[in-house]
C-alpha cells in the first residue's frame, strides 16, 4: 500500500494565493460588464416602444440628471446651426469607413443647443477630401434617442481650441469630446446628445443605431475563462502538492 501526503511548496502556495483571487477578480469584472450591457440593451429596447418625452433643458433651478436620460426617446424642436457642425471620423457601416454628421440644434424658446447625430455618410477615397452633404434650413422637429457621450477619451489631440484671430472651426473630430466642444463655442450646449431616429425626416443619413449585443456574450465567455483559470490553478496546486510515500 502506498500512502499520500499533502506537502505544498512555498512557491506554489504563494503563486496560488496570488493567482486565484486575481483570476476571480478578472472574471467578476467581465461578468459585471456583461450585466451592465444587458441593462443598457434593455433600456435601449424599451425606449424604442415608449412614447417620446420632451427634451430636458438645463435651468438655474434644475440640475439635469444625465444618466437617468440615457437612451430615452425624446422630441425637440429647433433650428440647425451649420457653422459649428462637424464630422465624427472613423465610423464604419457595412465594412465601409465614413463619418457621423454632428450638427448643433438651437432649441426653440431657449438659448440652449443640443448636438444631433444625423447619421453616417460615406467618406471619399482620399481621406483629406471631405464629403459634401446638405443641412435643412428652418424649424426642425427632432425625434431620437438620448446619447450621453463618454468622458473616457484618450487622444493626443490638443484639447484647447482658440477660434479667435481667424481660426476656423475644425470640420473633422476624432472623438466626441463634449468638454472640448463646449469650450470651443460661444453658446450653451446640453450634456446630452441625440441620435436621430430612423423614421425622423430632419436631414438624416444612414442611421442603423445598434447596441453591440454580441459583446455581452463575449464578456460572459471571458468571465467563464477567468473562473476556469482560477479552478485550474487550484487543481494544479492540489495535484502538485500531493506526494506518495513509499513503504519502507
Amino acid at each position: 500500500m502506498q500512502r499520500y501526503i499533502f506537502r505544498p511548496s512555498l512557491i506554489g502556495t504563494v503563486l496560488t494565493i496570488i493567482c486565484i483571487p486575481l483570476f476571480i477578480k478578472f472574471g467578476l469584472w467581465q461578468y459585471h460588464k456583461a450585466q451592465q450591457k444587458q441593462v443598457i440593451q434593455a433600456a435601449y429596447n424599451q425606449a424604442k416602444v415608449d412614447e417620446s418625452l420632451k427634451f430636458p433643458i438645463d435651468t438655474d433651478n434644475h440640475v439635469l440628471d444625465v444618466d437617468s436620460w440615457n437612451y430615452k426617446k425624446v422630441t425637440v424642436t429647433g433650428v440647425y446651426e451649420t457653422k459649428y457642425q462637424f464630422l465624427l471620423d472613423n465610423q464604419v457601416e457595412d465594412a465601409r469607413v465614413g463619418y457621423h454628421v454632428i450638427t448643433p440644434l438651437k432649441i426653440d424658446h431657449s438659448s440652449q443647443y443640443v448636438l444631433i447625430n444625423r447619421g453616417w455618410i460615406l467618406g471619399k477615397d482620399t481621406h483629406t477630401e471631405l464629403p459634401t452633404f446638405n443641412t435643412p434650413a428652418g424649424e426642425q422637429t427632432i425625434t431620437g434617442q438620448v446619447w450621453v457621450p463618454s468622458k473616457k477619451i484618450f487622444t493626443l489631440e490638443d484639447k484647447t481650441m482658440n477660434l479667435t484671430n481667424g481660426h476656423v472651426f475644425p470640420a473633422v473630430w476624432q472623438n466626441m469630446d463634449m468638454d472640448k466642444y463646449k469650450h470651443s463655442v460661444s453658446f450653451v450646449v446640453s450634456e446630452l446628445a441625440i441620435k436621430l431616429d430612423q423614421t425622423s425626416d430632419a436631414g438624416g443619413f444612414v442611421r442603423n443605431w445598434q447596441v453591440p449585443v454580441e459583446r455581452i456574450a463575449t464578456n460572459i465567455g471571458y468571465a467563464y475563462q477567468w473562473f476556469g483559470f482560477a479552478l485550474a490553478t487550484l487543481l494544479i496546486y492540489i495535484y502538485m502538492s500531493i506526494n506518495k510515500i513509499k513503504p519502507e
